[in-house]
């Protein structure tokens, strides 16, 4: 499985398109966990799995997004729902009841992954449009998740698509 998520993009269309333009043919999914502020029947959302953020106007994006990609089960949101400012068991709980190893959300607009005990990536792509926090100095990004049966590698990428190396995680699949 190898999936590309972005979130937090505030109206800047065009660095959405270009993720897609750039990644075409390379990834299995894409998804924008909410804020985009584009409209769901926007043609990017014909590629784009999307969840509503606090910051969308247009309630025909959905809440929160279970979506099975080459047989792993991803649970979607924008994470102002579940508190997420205040920590990520809110997310933990939704990943076990939905059967889910991954969880994508942003609204933090700070980037950040960490495995649970449990052995659920939880990952925040930061905001491609707006960063804040520790790697604020980066600028936006957006991240790409591979899986395999043995481990996860999640690789953040800059605006321009280049790789920033120090932002590399691998972690061991439980």
């Amino acid at each position: 499985m190898k999936c590309l998520i972005v979130s937090d993009s505030h109206g800047d269309r065009d660095i959405l398109e270009s993720i897609l333009v750039h990644n075409k043919n390379q990834v299995d999914a894409f998804f924008h966990c909410g804020d985009s502020e584009l409209e769901a029947n926007d043609p990017l959302f014909n590629k784009f799995n999307g969840v509503v953020g606090n910051m969308d106007f247009d309630m025909n994006f959905p809440e929160e997004l279970v979506k099975i990609v080459s047989g792993e089960t991803i649970y979607l949101s924008h994470g102002h729902l579940t508190n997420v400012k205040t920590g990520l068991f809110a997310l933990e709980l939704k990943a076990k009841a939905n059967h889910a190893k991954f969880v994508f959300f942003g609204h933090t607009h700070e980037l950040g992954c960490e495995m649970t005990d449990d052995g659920v990536l939880i990952l925040n792509p930061g905001s491609i449009s707006l960063p804040r926090g520790k790697y604020q100095r980066i600028g936006g990004t957006y991240a790409i998740v591979e899986a395999n049966g043995k481990n996860v590698h999640v690789s953040y990428f800059n605006r321009q698509h280049k790789l920033i190396p120090e932002l590399t995680c691998e972690f061991k699949r439980k």
